[in-house]
């Protein structure tokens, strides 16, 4: 196979597939090393741009898909009349704390947030972002919460290792004002 024969059987794989296709996944279709197929896909993502395509080749979940550009995204969303489908502040809150402390029972985030977290954990996999991964060893063998590829896919990551650094409690306690740190000091007085 020439390599414009194999840079359009990747495209049509991609586009068939939908959903990130790994790299041992491509391998296996096109019996070529890992570094070859690396090129293709470049090569085929430089060929995209060039001829001016709608789509794009992303690196995502640890594999390659193939995207809309974002700049057409709003002719597509008119076109399939997407529903909006936004997270809430605590949605959001409850898969941050999930993805940088995976796996995680329901009690360890909600000892996190303060608040009860039924209807963020009911959220978040009904929009598979994330998945049981387990249980923990412990008494009622809680279910263990963790992220999944789809969240690697919406976030733009290629695995967790992209997940920005939090910072020290040091850091985080400088960045508060006076009022902000008079809370917490209240909250470590007996009787509070």
């Amino acid at each position: 196979m020439d390599e414009r024969d194999a840079l359009g059987t990747l495209e049509a794989v991609l586009f068939a597939a939908g959903d990130p296709v790994r790299l041992d996944a491509l391998q296996k279709i096109f019996a070529k090393p890992p570094e070859t197929l690396r090129r293709l896909a470049e090569k085929l993502k430089e060929r995209l741009e060039e001829r001016g395509s709608g789509l794009t080749l992303r690196e995502v979940a640890g594999g390659y898909q193939l995207v809309t550009r974002p700049e057409y995204y709003g002719a597509i969303e008119k076109l399939t009349q997407v529903v909006d489908r936004r997270l809430t502040a605590p949605t959001m809150e409850t898969l941050s704390i999930i993805a940088f402390k995976q796996p995680i029972t329901k009690a360890e985030i909600e000892a996190i947030r303060g608040v009860r977290a039924e209807k963020a954990l009911a959220r978040l996999l009904e929009y598979e972002l994330i998945a049981e991964v387990g249980r923990k060893q412990a008494i009622g063998r809680p279910i263990l919460y963790g992220t999944t590829d789809r969240f690697l896919q919406v976030f733009g990551l290629k695995s967790l290792e992209d997940l920005p650094s939090l910072p020290t409690d040091e850091e985080a306690l400088a960045q508060l004002d006076v009022q902000q740190l008079s809370l917490i000091d209240r909250g470590r007085l007996p009787g509070n």
